[in-house]
C-alpha cells in the first residue's frame, strides 16, 4: 500500500493537535475524531488492554491479540510480540494516548470498551491490525469501525505479515479446543428455528446467528451459503461440557457477532 496525506485535528482534553503530517497506510486507517478524552497509561496489559493511571483497564474495540501465557500455559504465537508493539506506540505518545468509547462501554469484566489513538492520531487498533498482530473482531453494538479495521487486517493477510505469515486459519474439523479461532469449511447445512440461524460445518463446527441479532444478518444470504466454503472468526465453545450433545449435533459452537465475522469464499 502506498503512503496517504491524512491533515487531522484530533483534540484530546486539549493536550494533542494533529497539523498535516504523513501517515503510513497503516496508520491511516480508522483516522482519529475530534473531542477525544487524553488518559495516562500506567502499563500495557497485553496486545489489547491497557492499565490507566486512574485505575481502569480498556479493552480496545475491534482488536483481538494473541494470549499471553499464565497458570502455567505458554505464550500463544506472536502474544509477546504484540504486547510490546503497543507499549511501543505508547512510549512514543508520550504514555497518554485518547479514548473514544464505545456505544457499549464496559465489558462483563468491568473493563472499559473503547478505541485508543496515538498523539500523531493514529488509531492503535488498526496499527496492530495492519502489522498482523492481532484479528479483527467486531461485537455489536461497537461496530462503528469495522470496515476500516477489516481495511487494515487485510493489508498484513495480503503482506503475510505477523499472525499471517503463516496462514492461521484452521479448517473446521481441526478444531480441537474452545478460544478464539478463525476458520474455514463448507457449509453442510442451515436451520432457522427459535434459537435463531445455525450454520453447519462439515458436521464439526455450527456457526449461530442468534434470534437478537438477525436484524444485523442478511437472513436470505446465510440461507443460501450451503454448498459454500465460507471462512468465520469467532470465540468457538465446546457444547459437550454445556449438558451434552445431542445425536447428530456439532460439538463446537462458533457464535457470530457481527456479519463481519463470516465471509463466503470465491469459488
Amino acid at each position: 500500500m502506498g503512503f496517504s496525506l491524512l491533515t487531522k485535528k484530533a483534540s484530546l482534553a486539549g493536550a494533542f493537535f494533529v497539523s498535516a503530517i504523513w501517515l503510513s497506510g497503516a496508520q491511516a486507517f480508522c483516522s482519529a475524531p475530534g473531542g477525544l478524552t487524553s488518559v495516562t497509561v500506567q502499563r500495557v496489559v497485553d496486545g489489547d488492554t491497557l492499565r490507566l493511571s486512574d485505575g481502569r483497564s480498556v479493552r480496545m474495540i475491534g482488536l483481538n491479540t494473541p494470549e499471553l501465557g499464565r497458570q502455567g500455559r505458554t505464550d500463544e504465537p506472536f502474544a509477546v510480540a504484540a504486547r510490546k508493539r503497543l507499549e511501543a506506540m505508547v512510549a512514543a505518545s508520550h504514555g497518554r494516548v485518547g479514548l473514544l468509547p464505545g456505544k457499549e462501554d464496559k465489558d462483563r469484566y468491568g473493563r472499559t470498551l473503547a478505541h485508543v489513538y496515538g498523539a500523531n492520531g493514529a488509531n492503535l487498533e488498526a496499527q496492530m491490525l495492519a502489522e498482523g498482530l492481532g484479528f479483527q473482531v467486531a461485537i455489536a453494538p461497537n461496530i462503528d469501525l469495522v470496515t476500516c479495521q477489516q481495511s487494515a487486517e487485510r493489508v498484513a493477510r495480503q503482506a503475510r505479515l505477523g499472525l499471517w505469515r503463516q496462514s492461521p486459519v484452521l479448517k473446521a474439523d481441526q478444531i480441537r479446543a474452545s478460544g478464539f479461532a478463525v476458520l474455514s469449511g463448507r457449509v453442510s447445512k442451515v436451520q432457522r428455528n427459535r434459537g435463531g440461524v445455525w450454520i453447519e460445518l462439515q458436521d464439526s463446527v455450527v456457526l449461530r446467528v442468534a434470534p437478537s441479532l438477525l436484524g444485523q444478518f442478511d437472513v436470505a444470504s446465510l440461507e443460501g451459503l450451503k454448498g459454500k466454503q465460507v471462512e468465520a472468526r469467532g470465540w468457538v465453545l465446546d457444547r459437550s461440557r454445556r449438558g451434552g450433545l445431542n445425536d447428530g449435533q456439532a460439538r463446537w459452537l462458533l457464535p457470530l457477532s457481527d456479519p463481519s465475522m463470516l465471509q463466503a469464499k470465491q469459488p
